[in-house]
C-alpha cells in the first residue's frame, strides 16, 4: 500500500514509519496477566480467601511463567538484543524506563522465594521418596534442606505471607510503571494522562484473572477432574469487580478529555472515530467490557446450572483477555497514529514475517504456555485444585451477588 493511503492530515516526513509495533503491545500486555495472576493468588496468601486456595499456587506458577518471558518483546524490538543487559548497569537514573530492570529483577526474586515456600514440604517429600537423577533435582531445588517439620512449615507459612505483602506493590509497580511510561510522555494527547497508572494497572488485574480462570478450567478438564465451583465463582466475582474499577477508570478518562476539550480534542476525536474506532468501541469496551460484565451479572443471578454458568464464565473470560489486548493495541498503536503535528494521522500496518511482525509476537506469547506445562510438572500444583470443597448454596439476589 503506497505511504500516501496511509497519512490523513499534515503530518511531518519523519513520521512516515511506526516505530513501537506490535512486540510493545505484547510487552505491557505479559506484564498485566503476571501483576494480575500474582494479585489473584495474593487473595488467598495474603488476605485469607480460603476459597481462592485451589487456584493459589497455581496462580503463582502462572505468573512466574509469563514473568519469564516479560522482557522479551523489548528485547527482540531492539536492534541489538544483547544491549540490553547495559541498562541494568549504566542507567539514566532520571529516564522512567531505566527503573524497569530493577523492577522486573525485584519482582522475579520475590515470586521464585514465594514459589519455593509454598512448595518446599512437596519438594522435600518428592526429595525424600526419589532416587538417581530425580531425587539429585529436587535436593538441589530443596537446597537440601529437608526439615519439613510443624515449626519448620509454619515458619515457612508466615515469611511467604510476608513475601506476598511485598509483592503486592512490587506487582503494582511492575504494571503501573508502564502506565506511567505512555502517561508521562507530554507530547502526545492521548497518552499524557495521570490515569495511565491506574487504568494499565486495573486492566492488567482483570486479565491476569481472567486468564487464571481459563487456565484452571482447561487444566481440570484435561485432567479429567471436577472443577470447584465455589474456587470458579469467586474468581468470577472479583473479575466482575475489577471489570468495574477497570471501566470507570476507562470512561472517566475519555469523559474528562471531552469535556476539557483542549486544544487537541479534534485529533482525538478522529483517532476515536476513524483510526481505532473499530477495537475501541467494538473490541476493548463491548466485546472486552459490556458483555462480560452482562454475563457476569447473570452468573451470579443464576440458581444452580453449574454447567451453563461455567460456559459463561469462560465466554466472558475469553472476551477479558482479548479486550485488554485491544486496550493495549489502542494505546500504544493509537497513540503512534497521531501525528506530532497534531493535525494529521498515520496508520499502522502490521507485518506477518518480520523482527518485529505477527509471528514473532505469537510465538513469544505461546512461550509461556509451554513453560508453565514444564513447570507444572516440575512443581505439580494440583494437590490444591483436586481437593473435595463442599460447595455453598447459590446466592440469587443482586444485593448478595455470587
Amino acid at each position: 500500500m503506497m505511504v500516501e493511503n496511509l497519512i490523513w492530515g499534515y503530518v511531518y516526513p519523519n513520521e512516515a514509519e511506526i516505530q513501537w509495533s506490535v512486540l510493545i503491545v505484547l510487552y505491557p500486555y505479559i506484564t498485566g496477566l503476571v501483576a494480575g495472576a500474582f494479585i489473584a493468588s495474593s487473595l488467598y496468601h495474603v488476605f485469607g480467601k480460603k476459597e481462592i486456595k485451589p487456584v493459589a499456587r497455581f496462580a503463582l506458577l502462572t505468573a512466574l511463567s509469563f514473568l519469564l518471558v516479560a522482557t522479551m518483546p523489548l528485547l527482540t524490538h531492539l536492534g541489538h538484543p544483547e544491549r540490553g543487559i547495559e541498562i541494568m548497569f549504566t542507567p539514566h537514573l532520571t529516564s522512567a524506563m531505566s527503573g524497569f530492570g530493577y523492577i522486573y529483577s525485584f519482582y522475579l526474586i520475590v515470586v521464585v522465594l514465594e514459589i519455593w515456600l509454598s512448595f518446599r514440604e512437596d519438594i522435600v517429600k518428592t526429595a525424600l521418596n526419589s532416587q538417581g537423577w530425580k531425587k539429585l533435582l529436587y535436593s538441589g531445588l530443596a537446597l537440601f534442606s529437608y526439615d519439613i517439620s510443624e515449626k519448620a512449615l509454619h515458619e515457612d507459612e508466615k515469611l511467604a505471607k510476608k513475601l506476598a505483602i511485598i509483592g503486592i506493590p512490587s506487582a503494582a509497580f511492575l504494571h503501573g510503571y508502564v502506565g506511567f511510561i505512555f502517561g508521562g510522555i507530554k507530547a502526545n494527547p492521548w497518552w499524557s494522562t495521570p490515569l495511565m497508572p491506574l487504568i494499565f494497572l486495573m486492566s492488567a488485574i482483570v486479565s491476569g484473572i481472567a486468564l487464571l480462570i481459563l487456565l484452571y478450567i482447561a487444566s481440570m478438564k484435561l485432567r479429567k477432574r471436577a472443577i470447584d465451583h465455589k474456587c470458579l465463582h469467586s474468581l468470577a466475582h472479583y473479575l466482575w469487580i475489577f471489570l468495574i474499577l477497570d471501566v470507570a477508570l476507562e470512561l472517566l478518562e475519555i469523559v474528562s478529555m471531552k469535556y476539557e476539550s483542549l486544544e487537541d480534542i479534534e485529533i482525538i476525536n478522529r483517532l476515536l472515530s476513524d483510526k481505532i474506532a473499530f477495537t475501541f468501541y467494538g473490541v476493548q469496551l463491548t466485546l472486552g467490557i459490556l458483555i462480560p460484565f452482562i454475563l457476569l451479572l447473570l452468573v451470579g443471578i443464576m440458581k444452580n446450572r453449574e454447567t451453563l454458568k461455567m460456559i459463561m464464565i469462560s465466554v466472558s473470560s475469553i472476551f477479558v483477555v482479548i479486550g485488554v489486548f485491544a486496550m493495549r493495541w489502542n494505546v500504544v498503536i493509537g497513540g503512534q497514529e497521531i501525528s506530532k503535528s497534531l493535525s494529521g494521522t498515520l496508520t499502522y500496518e502490521p507485518v506477518f514475517f518480520s523482527q518485529e511482525g505477527v509471528l514473532p509476537a505469537i510465538i513469544i506469547l505461546a512461550i509461556p504456555f509451554v513453560i508453565l506445562v514444564v513447570v507444572t510438572r516440575i512443581l505439580p500444583p494440583w494437590k490444591d485444585m483436586e481437593e473435595e470443597v463442599p460447595e455453598s448454596k447459590p446466592k440469587s439476589t443482586i444485593k448478595h451477588l455470587y
